[in-house]
């Protein structure tokens, strides 16, 4: 038989309602009894009719008032201030209309009876309905006095309106009834030594090690919304070094609704230690650039493509073309936004972009207003041994879509490039230089508007060294790390697509977009940090071993050549690097020996790549700078 919750909420009002009309009778008498201006026995010999009579009348208009103010479809458990202020108002008003039917009946009671009445009536109320909250919080006090081995220890670091609201969360919801907040961490020393519920503030940042170890700490929650990414850094580094699990609530311009909620919560990842703020993006000026728009992205199932997809999705254009030759990650993709955005027309399309045929008819068919080009091939030793196939998937597959591009009438054409690029040592960067080349090439030759946008390593994406790492970690290790001294920069997925977008609204056309992605991390200090988010002391519970540099790899990475210097946009993050001048005959020519040489297959392709890009050093591993 099912359960009426109908009948559940009819029962709490007839209850909550002769609790009322007892507490009410109960808070008249009590204020005569409390009152020493008036012979209380004396008056009810005399009066005791006409005060059971004011009575009668006043608990219909007590129980309408108490329903005007909403007191009986409330979830008191979940009561809050603003709960507590309705019923003093209701109670008020309450008290009200009883001096008015006083007056009426001419009981001659001194006002301070009325006053008792109100002040016995708010009490009553009061205890009845946050009875559960009461008995809540001595249950709390007393569960604080020892240490249970079922119950999750609790530290907050933000003493102010996010660690509250996690607190006041976690002590209202039976669903954290297993969360224990044991001590609170804030750099304001005003705060020090006070409590928000059972909580004490037991100092700053110094005091996070130290006090995870004396209250049996099991996680950290970082509860400071507004802090800056600089901020937010150095206190998870300090927590990194307890074996805590950390958390994180997103940051004030994440939370769309300005409301901090436990459900916002999440484990803090690689990404939350780069040393430098995310990029923000001018939503007005994306939005406007790929509103109602044909978008066509090329390499659609991988980490970049399918981010794109995501974030294209959500500003509304008139049609997105997914285009990849791995029909697997792209039908996992189509089902994906199909869901999360069922307006959407989506269109999915396998090929390889080397088909020449296959991508002129697309852009022929579909008519692109916009093209992102991220089919490529990226993993660096892989391309070493097989720097045929790069030449053709690279330079040619990018050369074939630019060409039906410019033959179409595409009006802006975005290049993914690396800066791997940049006086590339192997055959991946190498080729994107040639891309890049392609790109400003065709600038100058087409009415459509062709631009790249150059950035680092992206953190989790496929071949990276984020899930290589985390591999590793769960295998019990080691940790392969090529060399100490290797040094990368390194952005988010999310970030890296952001860029992209707004490279998109900024180019008028042969511009090479370069992200200003603050100071570059050394691998070995993400491998160790990777360790200690997964709980694991580096060189104790998993070791870490230096393999030597691969095929194809340097020591550090550079965004930018000598010759092309910056210029900067609207956005402080991103530049722009001058193009370099190229003899443009003789560009197409080397380009023609080139695919030769690649279906050749028999020749060493290396020496014609370097015939074409001059910076590119595959003699040799690049070890210093």
């Amino acid at each position: 038989m099912m359960h009426d919750p109908s009948v559940n909420r009819r029962v709490k009002v007839i209850v909550f309602f002769v609790i009322d009309l007892l507490c009410a009778i109960l808070a008249v008498y009590l204020s005569g009894f409390a009152s020493l201006a008036v012979d209380y026995p004396a008056f009810l010999i005399g009066d005791g009719e006409k005060i059971a009579r004011a009575i009668i009348y006043w608990l219909p208009l007590n129980f309408l008032l108490f329903a005007v103010f909403r007191m009986y479809n409330g979830l008191w458990e979940y009561a809050s201030m603003i709960e507590a202020m309705r019923l003093v108002a209701a109670t008020f008003c309450s008290f009200q209309s009883l001096v008015i039917i006083g007056s009426i009946s001419s009981l001659g009671v001194p006002k301070s009876c009325y006053l008792l009445v109100w002040f016995f009536l708010t009490a009553f109320a009061l205890a009845t309905r946050f009875f559960y909250r009461i008995t809540r919080a001595f249950r709390q006090i007393g569960m604080n006095s020892f240490v249970t081995g079922t119950r999750k220890n609790i530290m907050i670091i933000g003493a102010g309106h996010g660690g509250n609201a996690i607190i006041r969360e976690i002590e209202k919801d039976r669903r954290f009834s297993d969360f224990r907040v044991v001590c609170l961490i804030d750099d304001d020393a005003n705060k020090a030594n006070k409590f928000i519920g059972c909580a004490k503030v037991v100092g700053g940042r110094e005091r996070i090690v130290p006090a995870a170890k004396k209250y049996h700490v099991d996680e950290i929650i970082f509860a400071i919304p507004s802090a800056g990414s600089e901020t937010r850094h150095q206190f998870f580094g300090i927590c990194l070094e307890t074996s805590c699990v950390i958390k994180t609530l997103p940051s004030y311009y994440q939370i769309i609704n300005e409301q901090v909620k436990i459900s916002q919560l999440r484990k803090i990842d690689i990404g939350d230690l780069l040393e430098r703020p995310q990029i923000r993006l001018d939503l007005v000026d994306v939005s406007d650039f790929i509103c109602g728009k044909i978008v066509l992205v090329t390499g659609a199932g991988g980490s970049i493509g399918s981010e794109l997809c995501r974030q294209l999705a959500e500003y509304g254009p008139k049609k997105l073309i997914a285009f990849d030759i791995y029909e697997n990650n792209v039908y996992f993709l189509q089902d994906e936004l199909k869901e999360a955005f069922p307006q959407l027309d989506m269109v999915t399309l396998i090929g390889s972009v080397c088909d020449a045929g296959r991508v002129d008819s697309i852009i022929s068919a579909y008519r692109p207003d916009i093209v992102y080009h991220a089919a490529a091939h990226k993993h660096v030793p892989l391309m070493e041994s097989s720097p045929n196939e790069a030449v053709k998937n690279n330079v040619f597959g990018t050369l074939n879509t630019v060409c039906a591009a410019d033959k179409y009438g595409v009006s802006r054409f975005v290049l993914i490039s690396t800066d791997k690029a940049v006086n590339p040592t192997n055959i991946m960067g190498a080729t994107k230089r040639i891309c890049e080349m392609i790109v400003q090439y065709y600038d100058n030759v087409s009415n459509t508007e062709f631009v790249a946008v150059r950035f680092g390593n992206v953190l989790g994406s496929n071949g990276s060294v984020i899930p290589v790492f985390k591999k590793q970690i769960e295998n019990g290790g080691p940790v392969k790390v090529t060399h100490p001294d290797m040094i990368r920069y390194f952005m988010t997925i999310p970030e890296a697509v952001s860029l992209v977008l707004q490279a998109g609204t900024y180019a008028r056309g042969g511009e090479i977009f370069i992200l200003d992605m603050g100071d570059p991390v050394k691998v070995l200090s993400l491998a160790e940090n990777m360790i200690r988010l997964s709980g694991h002391v580096p060189y104790k519970d998993i070791n870490i071993e230096f393999i030597g540099l691969r095929p194809g790899e340097k020591i550090y990475e550079e965004l930018l050549m000598s010759e092309e210097g910056l210029a900067e946009t609207k956005n402080n993050k991103i530049f722009i690097g001058k193009p370099i001048d190229m003899d443009e005959a003789k560009f197409r020519d080397q380009l023609g020996y080139l695919k030769t040489v690649a279906d050749d297959e028999s020749r060493d392709i290396r020496p014609v790549i370097r015939e074409i890009v001059p910076t590119y050093n595959y003699g040799a591993n690049i070890v210093s700078s």
